[in-house]
């Protein structure tokens, strides 16, 4: 139900012309090379989206001057979804904050693929683009909820390509399959979820399966408020994926993807910076998934060059280790 209201909705928005282009089929190619990038040419998105909205800050504050979807079009919004807690569990990481129990799905009017919608926790909140225990926690779930292995969401934080300031998780249908949902990852603080990638690009692994969504969302939660506590900029990608470990899995182990793997990239922040001609490093292309701009770059472009674009957003490795071993030591303190 949750996929066939999503791929109907969209579809309908679409034949209504409620998107800024017809997006259609996408052409994809997949770059030689061991990291299986999927490039598409997506050259109307890169033209027609919405003008990014000037970020200086990672901790920067709501403006209800600046667009925000509480002005969008009524008929972009596809559905709601309502979380139902028990035993008064608090879903958000500060309890003096309002506490959103409703998720708004919303058309992407700008898509990156099939089926790209927004989940945007209770609108009127009015909440900066921060994330909350309850909106990965939504996340992981509508992950669950989908019974299409290609559905996949994600979230870029202020500095890291977000280009709205209200906050808002991305979920689309790719239908290719992305090393991330197989690669080996090294233990960190198995008892949390928490694994450290060891494929480029370096980042931080969750995995959940259905029983322990509440307990990883949390865990998630404390690494993402210690990285805008430090001003670090990163990026999130949800997936079905197989369980994380030290060694490559059997291909059958692979194709199962029975739980959700989250990856986290902390990066260095863009504020103002110029955009790649390319593409932009944001959650998709981090993962694999690199929606080009032109149709140049999208027919020379090769995988050492795609290593090359996404090295200079990344953390230098020394910077990186140290908060590895901060981030680790937090999780096992709490």
């Amino acid at each position: 139900k949750f996929d066939a209201t999503i791929r109907a909705g969209w579809a309908d928005r679409m034949a209504r012309r409620l998107f800024r282009y017809q997006l259609g089929d996408l052409q994809t190619r997949i770059l030689q090379g061991p990291h299986g990038y999927v490039a598409q040419l997506n050259i109307q998105r890169g033209i027609e989206r919405r003008k990014p909205q000037e970020i200086v800050s990672i901790k920067q504050e709501f403006s209800a001057k600046q667009f925000n979807f509480n002005r969008i079009n009524p008929d972009e919004i596809i559905f709601e979804m309502m979380k139902v807690t028990t035993g008064g569990t608090a879903l958000t990481s500060n309890a003096q904050c309002p506490q959103p129990q409703k998720m708004v799905v919303l058309v992407n009017v700008s898509p990156l693929e099939f089926g790209h919608c927004l989940f945007v926790p209770d609108p009127s909140h009015c909440l900066p683009q921060v994330l909350t225990r309850f909106a990965i926690q939504v996340g992981i779930e509508a992950v669950l909820l989908s019974s299409d292995p290609a559905f996949r969401m994600g979230f870029n934080s202020l500095g890291a390509f977000a280009s709205v300031n209200h906050l808002h998780l991305h979920g689309y249908y790719l239908d290719h399959a992305l090393k991330i949902e197989s690669k080996p990852a090294k233990p960190l603080c198995p008892e949390k979820g928490f694994y450290r990638m060891l494929d480029f690009p370096a980042g931080f692994l969750f995995y959940a399966e259905s029983e322990e969504v509440e307990k990883v969302a949390g865990a998630i939660c404390e690494v993402t408020d210690f990285l805008v506590n430090d001003n670090i900029a990163h990026n999130l990608f949800l997936t079905r994926g197989s369980p994380p470990c030290g060694q490559m899995q059997s291909e059958q182990d692979c194709l199962l993807r029975t739980g959700v793997r989250i990856a986290v990239w902390p990066r260095i922040s863009c504020f103002g910076a110029k955009e790649e001609s390319a593409f932009n490093v944001a959650l998709c292309e981090l993962a694999g998934h690199l929606p080009f701009k032109n149709k140049r770059d999208f027919e020379v472009t090769t995988e050492n060059d795609v290593i090359s674009i996404i090295q200079r957003y990344l953390l230098p490795d020394d910077k990186f280790h140290r908060l590895e071993q901060k981030l680790t030591e937090h999780l096992m303190c709490l």
